[in-house]
């Protein structure tokens, strides 16, 4: 299997090599072909957090950004206020993917400590990005669909210099009922800085089964 030196200042310690991967599908071949923003929108199992975080771990070894800033709402109870411990606790809970992307992207299940660690990888709720201006980093919105106009508002206006943010997201699985993404998205739509991959059945690749699965839903309605 290929691998990938972390040659990046916030990791010159440690001992982290990024695998190398190849897009599998369309939709993926689009997000690794764009050089711009990115809102990446469609079914549950297309690797759209997968190949955003690898896309941007290989952007730092190619030293265009110094870091990634993981950003999610706290839902569904949107202030943790119901979650057992303290903020730092609570945050976890939401960080989970992330430990398991990290731990297969760098095979090591430790890897997601090691970056947090080394200031490599931040990650921060929607709660908390008042007053913050994000600079030299790759912004991955995880989960969009569940956050509200106002959250994804304050989020694009944090933007600093030197910045790639890339929305992921699908309205099929909003936690909300009523998701500010729409509204977003058509303000976005009239800025040439975005490209819009949207992923379909064909583009899952978690597994057979969830493929089957969701054939069939959309079959019901």
């Amino acid at each position: 299997m290929r691998k990938k030196k972390m040659n990046n200042d916030k990791l010159n310690s440690a001992n982290l090599e990024l695998i190398d991967i190849d897009p599998l599908t369309r939709g993926q071949l689009k997000v690794f072909e764009s050089d711009k923003n990115l809102f990446l929108h469609g079914c549950a199992g297309t690797g759209k957090t997968y190949i955003s975080m690898y896309l941007a771990f290989d952007d730092m070894i190619k030293k265009k950004y110094k870091d990634i800033t993981l950003v999610r709402s706290a839902v569904p109870t949107r202030e943790m206020g119901f979650l057992p411990g303290n903020e730092e606790e609570k945050s976890k809970v939401y960080e989970q993917p992330y430990i398991a992307i990290c731990s297969e992207l760098f095979h090591r299940g430790d890897a997601y400590g090691i970056l947090k660690k080394n200031y490599a990888v931040k990650f921060i709720t929607t709660s908390h990005v008042r007053g913050v201006t994000f600079q030299d980093t790759v912004v991955i919105v995880d989960e969009c669909q569940n956050m509200s106009f106002h959250e994804l508002d304050s989020l694009i206006t944090r933007v600093g210099n030197n910045c790639r943010i890339i929305f992921c997201g699908d309205f099929f699985q909003s936690d909300l009922k009523s998701s500010g993404i729409k509204e977003f998205m058509e303000i976005i739509k009239e800025m040439d800085q975005f490209d819009f991959v949207d992923f379909g059945i064909d583009d899952i690749v978690r597994s057979k089964f969830v493929k089957d699965y969701l054939i069939a839903k959309y079959k019901n309605g």
